[in-house]
């Protein structure tokens, strides 16, 4: 038995390292406005003039809104199945559009970890100093300045509709020559530059003064690259910082616990669909696990989209079968591998997030829920 627990282990380990590690350039926006993962135009809302909506004066709301209370157990005397929805880099303005559309529809909420060069102008690059590498570098880009304003528009849109922002950190560095190897300091100024950029960023890419579209110190929750990161080191500012949990170590269906002052809420293993090969929650995992992260004919689709849906209700039905822990889904902006897995997930969440039982709650939601009620025994 021990010897199969190391064995899983370690394969939670390497696939932790495969995820997260393909987030894109800020500027690339992937598709025309108002159209979803797969080119199906969509029903989108019209946007405010983001120079009116972000005036300097408007005090910049909290990245992190709790505006919902949920029992502390249902008829059936469990727990609400939480379902938390979680996507990296948040950048592609026509997928924040389709998102925040499926979260309307089924009342959800969700949580975005926002890339800091996102919202910063790559004329102002070199303002950044990243450990190990040169000032300006970033391997995931810079943001042109239209979209950087129009991404801070929308940021406090999805946050006046109750959804969360956290950080995913800024330049996105892993590997060898990554974050594994910050020290403590390091990671403090890797956080203070993501606060310079989420409160500078939309003025300068603007030429014009412009309020913050979040005040970054309210931000309560981090994913780290590719999963990446000495945890104590940075989990040490996190907390002197105040912030709440930490989504970047792999992990089980199971109630979640705290590790060095934190929540733990990890993305979880679980068997693809069919195979028996254990992959975790994250679609680039999944993607990796179907086709080594390589695009597969548009004709081979529909079969790896079902596989990827059937992979989720599967985990659902595992947590139904215990006591309703809940279960982490970890996305990022992208229509890789003709869309598989953004469409999939979009299925899911329109299918799953109306049951009876089920709950889509931001990471905050469910640590509020936590912090009044106790973690649940079983």
């Amino acid at each position: 038995m021990l010897r199969r627990r190391r064995l899983i282990a370690a394969t939670i380990v390497v696939a932790g390292l495969a995820a997260g590690c393909a987030d894109v350039a800020p500027q690339a926006s992937s598709g025309p406005p108002g159209t979803s993962p797969s080119g199906t135009p969509t029903a989108t809302p019209s946007e405010p003039d983001p120079t009116t909506t972000l005036s300097p004066r408007v005090k910049p709301p909290s990245a992190a809104p709790v505006t919902r209370s949920f029992p502390a157990k249902l008829p059936n005397g469990k727990p609400p199945l939480f379902v938390v929805v979680s996507f990296d880099g948040a950048g592609d303005l026509a997928l924040w559009s389709h998102w925040r559309r499926v979260a309307r529809q089924v009342d959800a909420r969700m949580t975005f970890f926002l890339s800091g060069p996102y919202l910063y102008p790559e004329a102002r690059k070199t303002d950044y100093k990243p450990p190990y590498h040169k000032p300006g570098a970033s391997d995931i880009g810079w943001a042109v300045p239209d979209n950087a304003v129009k991404r801070a528009t929308v940021l406090r849109q999805a946050i006046a509709e109750g959804h969360e922002i956290g950080t995913h950190a800024n330049g996105h560095f892993c590997g060898a020559n990554g974050i594994q190897r910050w020290s403590v300091a390091q990671w403090k100024a890797e956080f203070d530059a993501f606060d310079t950029m989420v409160e500078t960023g939309p003025s300068l890419a603007a030429g014009k003064p412009l309020a913050a579209p979040f005040d970054p110190s309210t931000v309560k929750g981090l994913r780290t690259p590719c999963l990446e990161g000495k945890r104590p080191a940075y989990r040490q500012v996190m907390r002197q910082r105040g912030m709440l949990y930490d989504a970047s170590e792999p992990g089980y269906i199971a109630w979640p616990k705290k590790k060095d002052g934190v929540w733990d809420l990890p993305l979880q293993s679980v068997e693809l669909a069919g195979t028996g090969k254990s992959t975790l929650t994250m679609d680039y995992n999944l993607w990796y696990s179907q086709t080594k992260a390589r695009k597969a004919p548009l004709a081979h689709a529909p079969k790896l989209k079902a596989q990827v849906l059937a992979t989720y209700r599967q985990a659902l039905a595992r947590s139904r079968a215990g006591n309703n822990p809940p279960l982490f889904l970890g996305n990022h902006f992208n229509r890789w591998n003709n869309s598989v897995y953004s469409d999939s997930l979009t299925t899911f969440v329109q299918e799953t997030c109306k049951q009876p039982d089920v709950r889509c709650v931001s990471n905050v939601e469910l640590i509020a829920w936590l912090t009044k009620y106790g973690v649940p025994k079983g």
